[in-house]
C-alpha cells in the first residue's frame, strides 16, 4: 500500500469507530505502530483533526468532513460488481437507488478506476420474480416504519393461514428471500419465506422494541440454534 492510500485508509479507521489503538491501527494495516505512530503525526501537522496520544488512542473530532473519495481500480471495479449482482435481487425502487449512487461514485473516480469498474466482466441478469420483489419493497417499508402487518401465508402444504407480526429483517440467502419476524399468535419469531406470502396489510399500530422481540435477540437466538445443531453434529 502506498503511503498516500495508507494516510487515507487511517482517516477513514479512525472516523468510523469511537476510539482506535496505534496497535488496533498498525494491524488493519499491516504496518508497525511505529509507522502508524509517524503517520498519525504528519496527519495531524496537515490540519486533520485527529485527537488523542500514543498509548492511549485516537479519534477524530466531530464534523469532520472528508474530501471526495478515492478508490483504487480494484475497489472500484468490487463496487461496481457488488451493484450488477445485488440489482437482480432488489426491490426495483432499491435497485435504481443503488445504480444511482454507483454513478454518482463514478463521477468522482479518476479516468483509471472508472475504466476499470466499467468494464469488469461480472454480469447478473434478472432473476427475481417481480411480484416477490414488489412484496420486499413492502416488506422494507414496513420494517423501515416499524408498523405491524396482517399478512396472508402459505405454507409447504398449502395452506393458508393470517398472522400478524413485527417485521424485523429481510434475509437474502441465494435463491430466495424470507423474513425474519416476531408473530403474536405464536409469541417467538418466525421465519417466512417472502414468495409465499400472499397478502400483506399494514396496520395502524406501531411497534417499539421490547427486550426479547427484537433484531438483535432474533440473532442471538439463530445463532444459538446454530451452535446447538454444530454439537448435536459433533456428539
Amino acid at each position: 500500500m502506498r503511503r498516500a492510500e495508507r494516510l487515507f485508509e487511517i482517516v477513514q479507521l479512525v472516523r468510523g469507530r469511537r476510539l482506535s489503538t496505534a496497535a488496533w491501527l498498525a494491524g488493519r494495516l499491516e504496518v508497525s505502530e511505529r509507522t502508524v505512530y509517524r503517520d498519525i503525526v504528519d496527519l495531524q501537522s496537515q490540519g486533520v483533526p485527529i485527537e488523542g496520544e500514543a498509548g492511549v488512542g485516537y479519534r477524530m473530532r466531530a464534523g469532520y468532513d472528508l474530501p471526495p473519495m478515492m478508490f483504487t481500480s480494484q475497489e472500484a471495479q468490487s463496487l461496481a460488481a457488488a451493484v450488477r449482482l445485488a440489482q437482480g435481487w432488489l426491490d426495483p425502487a432499491l435497485a435504481r437507488q443503488a445504480e444511482a449512487a454507483l454513478g454518482k461514485i463514478m463521477t468522482v473516480l479518476p479516468a483509471a478506476a472508472r475504466v476499470a469498474a466499467e468494464s469488469i466482466a461480472l454480469y447478473a441478469p434478472p432473476v427475481g420474480n417481480p411480484a416477490t420483489l414488489d412484496r420486499l419493497a413492502r416488506l422494507r417499508e414496513s420494517i423501515e416504519a416499524r408498523v405491524k402487518l396482517r399478512i396472508d401465508y402459505e405454507d409447504l402444504k398449502g395452506s393458508v393461514t393470517q398472522r400478524v407480526i413485527r417485521p424485523l429483517g429481510c434475509f437474502y440467502w441465494g435463491k430466495v428471500w424470507t423474513l425474519g419476524a416476531w408473530c403474536e399468535a405464536r409469541e417467538d419469531f418466525r421465519s417466512f419465506r417472502v414468495d409465499r406470502i400472499r397478502e400483506t396489510e399494514p396496520l395502524n399500530e406501531r411497534f417499539h422494541d421490547e427486550p426479547g422481540r427484537t433484531l438483535a435477540d432474533l440473532f442471538r437466538k439463530s445463532e444459538a440454534e446454530a451452535e446447538e445443531y454444530e454439537r448435536c453434529l459433533r456428539a
